[in-house]
């Protein structure tokens, strides 16, 4: 009674390592699919994925979702289950795709947190190397970080993206004020890198040769000398956030959101915005329109003569 059980878990496994070897998947993507085909593997029971149908996996979306489950985490499921029955499909192991007609519930979608201008400019105000206290690897880690931040919110890059960047994009960068990135699915994108940060990055560059170990191409490197792993980017970007005065956490994410929002304000050009993203789509980056739109009704509030008129009629209890 155990051996599809083991077959399913097997299979599994293959899928995960077809999933690395032929398709490059992150170690954090590859994690998520871990978690989204566990459950997939505890619906099946003791029953081969082959025996699974649309109407099972429809129950099994309506039960996630009377617990609480959101829309778009049960898109997530869906989609790594839909791929997962494709490469199944593939290697004759299923004769369907049991997913592939089925829709995930809408939810609300969720407006992306964004700085202010004035906020964001508050957490990029350089810091003193000086105030390392002696600690000359502390001074170099505060000129790393002062890069990395500048970066974020200069060229909208994401968390994995700048992770990724390597030396070359230094030499890139003297060249042509550009550099290229690589994102989602592996496609690449030249972004512009603006004058603040390109001056961080010069003066991250003149020290990182005395934290870097020998032959690492990482363009950013941690205390140890190798690559700078997600998470201390992530861990560095709070600490600089509550050293700023900033009461919530502060997350990279944010900073590219933020970046999203200010050009969209300033400029005007949705598909300019959605170039320097990296979106696939346009809808992805239709959702800055309303931060933008918030941020117009906000200075409607604060400065035009009949909100004021307003404003003062309520505080007045509506004499």
């Amino acid at each position: 009674m155990n051996a599809p059980q083991n077959t399913n878990a097997e299979q599994v496994a293959a899928y995960l390592a077809w999933l690395s070897g032929q398709r490059r998947q992150s170690a954090h993507t590859l994690a998520a699919y871990a978690r989204d085909l566990a459950r997939l593997v505890a619906l099946a029971a003791e029953q081969p994925f082959a025996a699974l149908d649309a109407d099972s996996i429809r129950r099994q979306i309506a039960l996630l979702h009377g617990k609480g489950l959101s829309g778009r985490s049960l898109a997530r499921l869906l989609s790594a289950w839909r791929g997962f029955f494709k490469w199944l499909q593939q290697e004759g192991k299923t004769p369907r795709n049991p997913c592939l007609t089925l829709r995930a519930p809408k939810s609300p979608r969720r407006l992306p947190d964004a700085l202010s201008v004035e906020e964001s400019i508050g957490l990029l105000v350089r810091a003193d190397p000086s105030n390392a206290n002696g600690d000359e690897a502390g001074a170099v880690l505060t000129l790393r970080d002062q890069a990395m931040f500048e970066l974020f919110y200069s060229s909208g890059l994401r968390l994995s993206e700048l992770d990724g960047l390597n030396l070359d994009a230094l030499e890139s960068l003297r060249d042509s004020g550009e550099i290229r990135v690589t994102g989602k699915r592996n496609k690449t994108r030249i972004v512009p890198v603006g004058s603040k940060a390109r001056e961080a990055l010069d003066a991250w560059a003149a020290a990182r040769a005395s934290l870097a170990a020998p032959e690492e191409n990482a363009l950013f490197v941690s205390r140890r000398g190798t690559r700078i792993s997600m998470r201390m980017i992530q861990k560095r970007l709070n600490r600089r956030a509550k050293e700023a005065g900033f009461s919530a956490p502060v997350h990279p994410h944010m900073l590219r959101h933020s970046f999203a929002s200010h050009l969209l304000q300033s400029s005007g050009d949705l598909r300019a915005v959605q170039e320097m993203l990296g979106h696939s789509s346009i809808a992805s980056t239709q959702v800055y329109t309303h931060l933008d739109f918030q941020h117009l009704s906000k200075i409607y509030d604060q400065a035009h003569p009949r909100a004021r008129i307003r404003g003062q009629k309520t505080e007045d209890g509506g004499r």
